[in-house]
């Protein structure tokens, strides 16, 4: 009996333990899924315009707010045919440094990550596409004068077959155009290739991007480990990278993100609002508006609003000019075209200063921006419409400023030279006579009549000096 008792003891026990074994781990389960239902989500930052001040300033800002917050990962959500290189490396400097894994996704379908694009997704810890989109074309393009004179290649000797211009070794090999260009694709191409080294990607694809200005669609990208990952949205993103190993600035890192929220962080209206000034387009305007303004209140001083409006304007334009890069030879045009239009109102150039004025807005409107660079170009409907916009406020100005100077005086004592009217009393050596309305002493070297018409030839005083109509006018 006693045996058996304590076997059935034994048993109690042991039932007993997996019980509570069992109880903890489901409380352990309980914790876990809590933790992870209260995990941070992952931030979603979206560009889909050209990379600029705006741009760059949003994702710096977003990345830093990233790691203030504990989130697992960042997603880029990009969709841009290029940008400005300081713009480019600023962000790219940032994804480097951040301890927080970056990954950017080329979404939605028919979006394109072309020239800084191609950059910035080299240089993320993960690089992503969506479907039916592409990337590459990454040749730098100089910022400057457009249209500059190329370096003729050489003709071939007499003989000797020349290859097509569309042979790969051709292009691979072919020397750029000038000493400058061969800088600038030299410095994209070994700035490329360090990215996809220090990422594991296809280095050698990154090179032709920059030199021939090659693309590939996210299946090709894929295939020759230009990306890590296509995927249809964010969530497939989120579960296909899940257990991946990435290098962030802190030391090895592995993602944990299957199951993970995504919130979207769109720009701010800070954003917003930097990205309108810093449009080139935008700059132009203002810089026309902040200069016309100042004009017209120094001409007529007193009204306020033109002033006050002109100055918040310029400043505005010279903001968002030392955001970009500005050619200061166009700039320079732009403001003497201002200056020759303002001093044809005041001058009698018959024209010429007007028209000179106009000439010198275009050609600094077309050589302020590179229209080459993707989002920098002014487009040339507003460049001229501008131009045309001055001239005819020169041309209105001008011909009121004639019109007023041929009109008669109708005030003071200019207006009476020339005025008729007819004598009403004379006596004692004085005589009157009414004249628009008035009676005035009037003068005359010949004695005059009651009744007769005169007309005004001087003043002297308030006496008015007449001489009766008919007679020659003195001289």
């Amino acid at each position: 009996m006693e045996r058996g008792s304590e076997a059935k003891v034994a048993v109690a026990c042991q039932l007993g333990l997996v019980g509570l074994l069992r109880w903890w781990f489901l409380a352990l389960a309980f914790c876990w899924t809590a933790m992870a239902a209260q995990a941070a989500p992952v931030p979603v930052l979206t560009v889909h315009d050209a990379i600029g001040p705006a741009s760059a300033d949003y994702i710096i800002r977003g990345l830093d707010r990233a790691q203030q917050t504990g989130a697992p990962l960042v997603v880029i959500e990009l969709d841009t045919p290029g940008g400005l290189d300081t713009s480019m490396r600023q962000i790219i400097r940032a994804i480097l440094a951040s301890p927080v894994p970056v990954a950017t996704y080329v979404s939605p379908s028919g979006s394109r990550a072309a020239s800084a694009g191609t950059y910035i997704l080299y240089a993320s810890h993960i690089a992503a596409m969506a479907p039916a989109t592409t990337l590459g074309a990454a040749t730098p393009v100089a910022i400057g004068l457009p249209g500059l004179p190329q370096t003729p290649k050489p003709a071939p000797a007499e003989g000797v077959p020349s290859k097509p211009a569309s042979a790969p070794e051709d292009q691979a090999n072919a020397a750029p155009a000038s000493p400058m260009t061969a800088k600038q694709v030299n410095d994209a191409a070994a700035f490329i290739r360090g990215l996809a080294d220090q990422r594991g990607r296809n280095a050698v694809w990154a090179e032709r991007a920059v030199r021939e200005a090659v693309s590939l669609t996210a299946a090709e990208a894929l295939r020759d480990n230009v990306i890590d990952v296509v995927a249809s949205d964010i969530d497939d993103l989120l579960a296909q990278i899940n257990g991946r190993k990435v290098q962030v600035a802190g030391g090895e890192l592995q993602l944990q993100t299957r199951g993970l929220a995504s919130v979207a962080q769109p720009p701010d209206w800070r954003h917003r609002l930097l990205g309108v000034i810093a449009n080139p387009s935008f700059a132009l305007v203002l810089l026309m508006i902040g200069v016309y303004g100042l004009m017209f209140e120094f001409s007529s001083p007193g009204f306020g609003v033109p002033g006050t409006v002109g100055a918040i304007c310029l400043l505005l334009a010279l903001f968002a000019l030392q955001l970009l890069p500005v050619n200061y030879a166009a700039l320079a045009l732009i403001l003497l075209g201002f200056a020759l239009l303002a001093a044809e109102l005041v001058t009698p150039a018959f024209g010429v200063l007007g028209v000179g004025g106009v000439v010198a807005f275009v050609a600094g409107g077309l050589l302020l921006f590179d229209r080459d660079v993707p989002g920098l170009g002014v487009p040339l409907p507003l460049i001229f419409g501008l131009a045309l916009t001055a001239a005819a406020a020169v041309l209105l100005g001008g011909g009121m400023a004639l019109r007023a100077r041929r009109a008669p005086v109708v005030s003071g004592a200019e207006q009476m030279i020339g005025a008729r009217g007819e004598v009403t009393q004379v006596a004692d050596d004085q005589a009157w006579a009414r004249i628009h309305g008035e009676h005035w002493q009037v003068r005359a070297k010949t004695p005059l009549q009651t009744g007769q018409r005169v007309r005004v030839v001087g003043m002297t005083d308030l006496i008015l000096q007449v001489q009766p109509e008919g007679e020659p006018h003195d001289v």
